[in-house]
Protein backbone atom coordinates (compact mmCIF):
# COMPACT_ATOMS: atom_id res chain seq x y z
CA UNK A 1 0.00 0.00 0.00
CA UNK A 2 1.51 3.40 -0.95
CA UNK A 3 2.29 5.86 1.81
CA UNK A 4 0.33 9.04 2.15
CA UNK A 5 2.41 12.15 1.48
CA UNK A 6 1.01 13.85 4.58
CA UNK A 7 2.20 11.16 7.01
CA UNK A 8 5.71 12.60 7.36
CA UNK A 9 9.15 11.40 6.36
CA UNK A 10 9.82 7.72 5.79
CA UNK A 11 12.28 5.72 7.88
CA UNK A 12 14.68 5.77 4.96
CA UNK A 13 14.51 9.57 4.67
CA UNK A 14 15.16 9.91 8.42
CA UNK A 15 18.08 7.44 8.37
CA UNK A 16 19.75 9.03 5.35
CA UNK A 17 19.16 12.51 6.79
CA UNK A 18 20.99 11.52 9.96
CA UNK A 19 23.91 10.08 7.95
CA UNK A 20 24.12 13.28 5.92
CA UNK A 21 23.96 15.37 9.12
CA UNK A 22 26.95 13.51 10.59
CA UNK A 23 28.99 13.83 7.38
CA UNK A 24 28.11 17.51 7.05
CA UNK A 25 29.00 18.22 10.70
CA UNK A 26 32.41 16.59 10.26
CA UNK A 27 33.10 18.60 7.12
CA UNK A 28 32.15 21.87 8.82
CA UNK A 29 34.25 21.03 11.91
CA UNK A 30 37.35 20.51 9.77
CA UNK A 31 37.08 24.12 8.59
CA UNK A 32 37.46 23.31 4.90
CA UNK A 33 35.25 26.15 3.69
CA UNK A 34 37.47 29.15 3.00
CA UNK A 35 35.10 32.00 3.77
CA UNK A 36 35.57 34.49 6.63
CA UNK A 37 31.88 34.36 7.56
CA UNK A 38 31.95 30.59 7.98
CA UNK A 39 35.45 30.43 9.48
CA UNK A 40 34.58 32.85 12.29
CA UNK A 41 31.45 30.96 13.38
CA UNK A 42 30.85 27.57 14.88
CA UNK A 43 28.10 26.04 12.76
CA UNK A 44 25.86 23.53 14.50
CA UNK A 45 23.83 21.21 12.24
CA UNK A 46 20.67 20.34 14.15
CA UNK A 47 18.75 18.48 11.45
CA UNK A 48 18.92 17.44 7.81
CA UNK A 49 15.65 16.78 6.00
CA UNK A 50 15.84 14.72 2.85
CA UNK A 51 13.46 15.02 -0.09
CA UNK A 52 11.48 11.83 -0.85
CA UNK A 53 13.82 11.00 -3.76
CA UNK A 54 16.89 11.70 -1.52
CA UNK A 55 18.28 14.17 -4.06
CA UNK A 56 17.88 17.33 -1.94
CA UNK A 57 19.21 17.70 1.60
CA UNK A 58 17.94 20.70 3.53
CA UNK A 59 20.29 21.33 6.46
CA UNK A 60 19.00 23.34 9.41
CA UNK A 61 21.99 25.04 10.99
CA UNK A 62 22.70 27.45 13.84
CA UNK A 63 25.75 29.68 13.41
CA UNK A 64 27.07 30.20 16.95
CA UNK A 65 29.23 33.23 17.58
CA UNK A 66 28.26 34.92 14.33
CA UNK A 67 27.10 38.52 14.29
CA UNK A 68 24.88 38.00 11.25
CA UNK A 69 23.40 34.49 11.05
CA UNK A 70 21.69 35.20 7.73
CA UNK A 71 25.03 36.13 6.14
CA UNK A 72 26.53 32.81 7.32
CA UNK A 73 23.57 30.91 5.81
CA UNK A 74 24.03 32.82 2.55
CA UNK A 75 27.76 31.95 2.54
CA UNK A 76 27.00 28.26 3.17
CA UNK A 77 24.51 28.23 0.29
CA UNK A 78 27.14 29.89 -1.92
CA UNK A 79 29.58 27.06 -1.09
CA UNK A 80 26.96 24.28 -1.29
CA UNK A 81 28.57 22.59 -4.32
CA UNK A 82 31.96 22.56 -2.60
CA UNK A 83 30.36 21.06 0.54
CA UNK A 84 28.65 18.46 -1.63
CA UNK A 85 32.01 17.39 -3.01
CA UNK A 86 33.66 17.26 0.43
CA UNK A 87 30.81 15.17 1.92
CA UNK A 88 30.69 12.72 -0.99
CA UNK A 89 33.45 10.52 0.41
CA UNK A 90 31.51 9.82 3.59
CA UNK A 91 28.30 9.17 1.64
CA UNK A 92 29.66 7.05 -1.21
CA UNK A 93 27.02 4.36 -0.58
CA UNK A 94 24.34 6.73 -1.89
CA UNK A 95 23.20 6.35 -5.48
CA UNK A 96 22.92 10.13 -5.95
CA UNK A 97 24.79 12.74 -3.98
CA UNK A 98 22.19 15.18 -2.64
CA UNK A 99 22.12 18.87 -3.45
CA UNK A 100 22.58 20.88 -0.25
CA UNK A 101 20.38 23.74 0.89
CA UNK A 102 21.08 25.53 4.14
CA UNK A 103 18.38 27.11 6.29
CA UNK A 104 18.55 28.90 9.63
CA UNK A 105 17.33 26.69 12.47
CA UNK A 106 14.78 28.69 14.46
CA UNK A 107 13.62 25.82 16.67
CA UNK A 108 15.60 27.13 19.67
CA UNK A 109 13.86 30.48 19.35
CA UNK A 110 10.51 28.68 19.25
CA UNK A 111 11.39 26.67 22.36
CA UNK A 112 12.37 29.84 24.20
CA UNK A 113 9.13 31.57 23.19
CA UNK A 114 7.03 28.61 24.37
CA UNK A 115 9.00 28.47 27.63
CA UNK A 116 8.37 32.20 28.21
CA UNK A 117 4.66 31.65 27.55
CA UNK A 118 4.51 28.79 30.04
CA UNK A 119 6.16 30.98 32.68
CA UNK A 120 3.79 33.90 32.08
CA UNK A 121 1.47 34.87 34.97
CA UNK A 122 -1.67 34.06 32.96
CA UNK A 123 -0.60 30.47 32.27
CA UNK A 124 0.80 30.00 35.79
CA UNK A 125 -2.58 31.11 37.22
CA UNK A 126 -4.38 28.54 35.06
CA UNK A 127 -1.94 25.79 35.99
CA UNK A 128 -2.15 26.56 39.74
CA UNK A 129 -5.92 26.14 39.66
CA UNK A 130 -7.68 22.81 40.08
CA UNK A 131 -8.44 22.59 36.35
CA UNK A 132 -11.43 20.30 37.00
CA UNK A 133 -13.85 22.83 38.47
CA UNK A 134 -16.50 21.96 35.90
CA UNK A 135 -16.83 18.44 37.35
CA UNK A 136 -17.70 19.65 40.88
Amino acid sequence: MPRSTTSGPSQRMLRVGEQVRHALSETLQRGEIIDPLVENAVVSVSEVRMSPDLKIATAFVSPLGAKDADAVIEALNKHAKFVRGRVSGALRQMKYMPEFRFRLDTSFDNFARINDLLKSPEVARDLDGDGNKEEE
